[in-house]
């Protein structure tokens, strides 16, 4: 490969949540490990793999000027995300009045649920649930209905349209949420479900705010179908949020940004961003941004999937062969692993939460899936060094899942 997925980074002091912020957050965070073991993170959703150089080049390049003012968007900004958009997902027809900058793709949602929404008022997700999701939308005074995903009979996740539409109807539900690909779960959503979701929203005048942040990260033969490119009701509907935090670990310099086609949807959704004054775009992030975008951004995110699919490859066939009753839905996309262990702790009368003490005294730091609104999950990151990987592994098995 042309780039480096193989070094394993000490982290440790470089702003790094994943292995300085163990012990921090209890409920949230996983515990430091015991003396004697290293800290393999596998939590918190980002990387730990070296960037696309370019994005370092085009931010040292910018700090050379020494100065750091206002400023407004440029057209090399605008047009490295339409170009992006049209070779990754084939998006055609994209404007930059389509398109504009937040402050994180759950800044985005908040604007949204906020511009449709009173305080108070339900708004639809699906279950499990990505933790962010959670905070930002009960943080600001909403009640989340939840339409849980069921895994069919080959284990793949899957909507229940029908429940979906009664809770829209019963709650008198007017904005939804939709994970496309799925967070925690991994599915990257065929174009049949996305229509048949978009046709529920539709018929419940449902304004939907499309979190595809991940839609970069896909695996196998999968493809990402946009939500907004099912239909032209799906056009003038959905508020799509993106970034290119997820797909190149640049979640600490925050820059996201939405693709709104409706004037009216997108006006109300700038408005909420823009008057508190606080959804303005950093300059260094815009860089990042056109250097990530750029011919080598793709060359690397191609790699990245790669490797990502072998890890995920990897872990799956562990699992099926040393703990066969850890049941999951093999991901399609995202670098996380979504692990129901109900059938194991019953079989072995141990707990979730042992079960996590017992990961996290190895430094095996896992998520605790109940963040997700799943009673006995974990949730595993495998965005790492296949290395690291393997020795994650072996400890599970040595010291974690044991009789």
């Amino acid at each position: 490969m042309k780039y480096d997925f193989t070094t394993v980074m000490d982290r440790h002091g470089k702003d790094a949540v994943a292995v300085d912020g163990l012990g921090t957050d209890p409920g949230f965070a996983p515990e430091p490990p015991k003396d004697g073991f290293d800290t393999i993170p596998m939590w918190i959703a980002d990387m730990n793999f070296a960037t696309v150089p370019t994005i370092q080049e085009a931010i040292i390049e910018r700090a050379k000027h020494p100065a750091f003012g206002y400023f407004d968007p440029t057209d090399k900004y605008y047009n490295a995300i339409i170009d992006w958009q049209k070779t990754r997902n084939g998006v055609d027809g994209l404007k930059p009045e389509h398109i504009g900058y937040e402050n994180g793709v759950l800044g985005g949602v908040i604007s949204t649920v906020t511009a449709f929404a009173a305080p108070g008022d339900s708004v639809l997700l699906h279950s499990p649930t990505y933790v962010g999701f959670t905070h930002a939308i009960e943080s600001n005074g909403y009640h989340i209905v939840h339409s849980p995903l069921k895994p069919d009979e080959n284990g793949v996740w899957r909507m229940d349209f029908d429940d979906m539409d009664r809770k829209l109807k019963e709650n008198n539900i007017h904005v939804a949420v939709f994970c496309s690909p799925h967070n925690p779960c991994g599915r990257v959503w065929e174009r049949w479900e996305i229509e048949k979701a978009m046709e529920v929203y539709r018929a419940n005048d449902c304004v939907v705010i499309a979190d595809e942040i991940w839609s970069d990260i896909i695996l196998g033969d999968h493809k990402h179908i946009p939500t907004q490119s099912v239909s032209e009701d799906a056009r003038n509907r959905v508020a799509a949020m993106y970034a290119p935090s997820k797909t190149f670990n640049l979640a600490g310099l925050v820059g996201s940004y939405h693709i709104i086609y409706n004037k009216y949807l997108r006006d109300r959704v700038v408005s909420k961003g823009a008057k508190p004054e606080y959804n303005a775009m950093n300059v260094l992030s815009m860089h990042a941004l056109i250097g990530a975008y750029r011919p080598e951004g793709h060359e690397w995110v191609d790699e990245l999937r790669q490797v990502i699919g072998g890890n995920v490859d990897y872990v799956c066939d562990y699992f099926a062969e040393h703990f066969p009753s850890v049941t999951f839905g093999r991901p399609e996309g995202t670098y996380m692993l979504f692990l129901d262990c109900t059938a194991w702790c019953e079989a072995h009368n141990i707990t979730l939460d042992e079960l996590l003490t017992r990961a996290w005294n190895v430094g095996v730091a896992v998520q605790d899936g109940r963040q997700f609104k799943a009673p006995c999950a974990i949730r595993m990151n495998l965005a790492l060094p296949l290395s690291r990987v393997k020795e994650a592994m072996e400890r599970l098995s040595k010291y974690v899942f044991i009789d």
